[in-house]
């Protein structure tokens, strides 16, 4: 069975860059620009795990993995930063949020792919 990925990011560049790594490695990818629209994109189906960036408006990745991790449905899905930021308090935030792994850009493919692997498997 194929595993689904969602990718939350305000970059579309970025988006499309992580989709492809992810896309090529066997993984279905579903993108929001930012985390309400990843909030509105989640309609029950299983997502196996998210990649989300910190900053973005609307809402904020740390904002946006503490709702998710609010919803029974959504409470164990594991969640990788994936950001600019590097200050040690954010990381802690993602934490106590929820997020498994902290991953700062730039970032090369193979790298998030092992991480993703290692979440998933």
């Amino acid at each position: 069975m194929q595993k689904t990925i969602m990718v939350v990011d305000d970059s579309e560049s970025l988006r499309q860059v992580v989709s492809i790594a992810l896309g090529g490695a066997g993984y279905r990818v579903l993108e929001a620009r930012d985390g309400v629209d990843g909030l509105a994109k989640l309609d029950g189906a299983k997502i196996h795990l998210i990649i989300s960036d910190v900053n973005m408006p609307n809402m904020n990745g740390i904002d946006f993995v503490k709702q998710l991790k609010s919803l029974a449905k959504y409470k164990f899905t594991p969640v990788i930063m994936l950001t600019t930021e590097s200050q040690q308090y954010l990381i802690e935030e993602g934490r106590k949020a929820g997020a498994k792994a902290w991953m700062v850009k730039p970032f090369r493919p193979e790298q998030m792919l092992e991480a993703v692997n290692k979440l998933l498997n």
